[in-house]
Order: structure tokens, then C-alpha cells, then sequence
């Protein structure tokens, strides 16, 4: 074979893939496992497709440098956005904080947990993996103390979930679909507010067949638009995911992505059995009339999710 069918050989090698993941991230078409649990990686295929163009243009391969260049024009305006930060609305109300955690089937350590509640402050704590032997091991450590309301719906296994919060709550319509449940609660702000909020933790598409269950589990959240809403847990879901790029049209902003820190990955965490390469898939979600004023991904050990934590204000 001559040199110049090896170097065309190679580039395409390179650059269809990149292109076809350009394709199906920006089709407004999810197809089902693995793309489902693979387009969580969108970040790095970026990457990926930069490199795959940029050794093209090395070989000197025209056709399939252009091809790259479109992968490229296509994905980096989809991702890049991430790392900056956006403008917020003129929200002058009460400030709003939210702390949650994903606590690995309720293994996390409960006294760090609860280190983080005494220096972050926050007003809502939302809680995934919640189970009743974590629901007893907190209240020993005295949340109740510092957050005494709270709709809990400790569970064994991975599908508890529970909101905790410095003012009044009133437990809503548990979100169910399949073995997850999904906490919401209305709490009463001292400000006059009235704000719904959802611990977050659908089913987690790793597997074939499990898609049907994270679709559902992620459209029954509540849309934006009338009441005050925040949703904050572990969505099993970056934005690349069709459903959570729906959600956020629907009414939301994303805090990581307001405060330019969206490529921060909350999942796994260092120390977890789970080998892979960072992703984003724990949020807070903040109806779009607040402001994002901070956010934060916290460690936490005993957990493979990274808490995440954002300082918000009312409109």
C-alpha cells in the first residue's frame, strides 16, 4: 500500500468516529444503550475530534480535515459554554443554599456530611441513596438540630431519598419509577417565597434496557415556568443528555454552568471501586428568574458521587 492511501486510511480512522458522535449528539435523536451511558463523555470526544482534525492536517489529508473541522464547529459551541460563565437575572430576593449529596446506598461518612452542613450553611440539604440506617445514623449526629424539617423516604438499596431544610417544609408527590424514588417538598421561605424542591436521582442507564426507566424518571421532574423550583441530586445525566437539555429549555439553569464551572466532574469520585474516566452528572438546577451567586463540588468519602452545592437568589 503507498504511503499516501496509508496516511488517507489513517486520518479517516481518526476522524469518522468524531464525526459520527457530532452527528448523534446534535440529531435531537437518543438512541438507546450504550449511546446512552457514552454521550455523557461528549467533553472528551471534543478533544478526541480536535486531535483526529489536527492529525489530518499533519498528514495532509483535505477530505477528511474538512470533515473534522465540521465535528468541530459542531461539538465545541455545544460544550464550550461550559467553562464560562453567564449573566443572571436581576433577582433581589432572599439568598437560597443547597447542599446535595449522593450517599452510595448510605455508606457516606456521616460525619463529614455533616462538617459540610456546619460550614456551608445551606438552607435545603437534598439527599440520594438514602437509606433508614442513614436516616438514623444523621439524626444522631444531630441534623435535626440544624435543618429540623424534612420529608424523608429512606429505602434499602439505592432508592431513597430524602430533603431536609432550615424552614418549614411540606412534603409533596413522591417521584416513583421503578426502584427510585425522588423526594419533593415545598418549603416555606421567611422571605414570603414558596419554592419547590426535588432531591433528584433517577435510574441510572448502565446497562441495556434500563433507558426506559431514566427517560421516565428524569421527564417527571417538574417543568420551570409557574412555581419557584430547585432540583438538586444526582440526574445520572450530563448535558449532553437529551432529557436534561429538555429540562433545562423547560425552565431551568444549570449552577456549574452559569458559574463556568461545568466540566467539573462529580462523578466517580477519587478512592471509588468505579473506574472512569469524570463526568458531570450531579446538578443543582435553579428555576431560571433566580441568580446563581456560587457553586461548589465538595468531596466526601465512602461515596462515589462528589457533592455538589450552589448558593442561589430569589427573584
Amino acid at each position: 500500500m503507498a504511503i499516501q492511501d496509508v496516511r488517507t486510511w489513517l486520518s479517516w480512522i481518526a476522524v469518522v468516529p468524531c464525526a459520527l458522535w457530532a452527528a448523534v449528539r446534535l440529531s435531537g435523536f437518543e438512541p438507546d444503550w450504550p449511546w446512552v451511558p457514552v454521550v455523557a463523555f461528549t467533553p472528551y470526544a471534543t478533544v478526541a475530534t480536535v486531535v483526529a482534525g489536527l492529525l489530518a492536517c499533519a498528514l495532509r489529508q483535505r477530505a477528511p480535515g474538512t470533515v473534522a473541522l465540521v465535528a468541530v464547529l459542531a461539538l465545541v459551541p455545544a460544550v464550550l459554554p461550559r467553562a464560562l460563565t453567564d449573566g443572571n437575572p436581576d433577582a433581589k430576593g432572599p439568598g437560597l443554599r443547597v447542599l446535595a449529596a449522593n450517599l452510595l446506598v448510605g455508606q457516606a461518612d456521616t460525619e463529614e456530611l455533616m462538617r459540610l452542613v456546619d460550614r456551608l450553611r445551606p438552607d435545603v440539604l437534598a439527599l440520594q441513596e438514602f437509606t433508614p440506617a442513614a436516616m438514623e445514623r444523621l439524626d444522631e449526629a444531630g441534623v435535626r438540630k440544624v435543618l429540623p424539617h424534612a420529608v424523608t423516604h429512606p429505602r434499602l438499596g439505592v432508592g431513597g431519598s430524602a430533603v431536609y431544610a432550615r424552614y418549614p417544609l411540606e412534603a409533596g408527590k413522591l417521584i416513583m419509577k421503578g426502584a427510585f424514588g425522588q423526594a419533593t417538598a415545598w418549603l416555606k421561605h421567611p422571605g414570603g417565597a414558596r419554592i419547590e424542591v426535588v432531591s433528584v436521582h433517577p435510574c441510572a442507564p448502565k446497562r441495556y434496557g434500563r433507558q426506559p426507566c431514566w427517560q421516565a424518571g428524569l421527564e417527571a421532574l417538574p417543568r420551570g415556568g409557574d412555581a419557584l423550583r430547585v432540583l438538586a441530586g444526582d440526574f445520572n445525566a450530563t448535558l449532553d443528555h437529551l432529557p436534561m437539555r429538555d429540562l433545562l429549555a423547560a425552565g431551568y439553569r444549570d449552577a456549574a454552568d452559569v458559574m463556568g464551572k461545568g466540566f467539573v466532574a462529580t462523578w466517580p469520585q477519587n478512592g471509588s471501586l468505579v473506574q472512569s474516566p469524570g463526568v458531570t452528572i450531579d446538578h443543582v438546577l435553579a428555576d431560571s428568574r433566580m441568580a446563581v451567586r456560587a457553586f461548589e463540588v465538595l468531596s466526601l468519602r465512602r461515596t462515589d458521587h462528589r457533592p455538589v452545592f450552589a448558593e442561589l437568589r430569589l427573584p
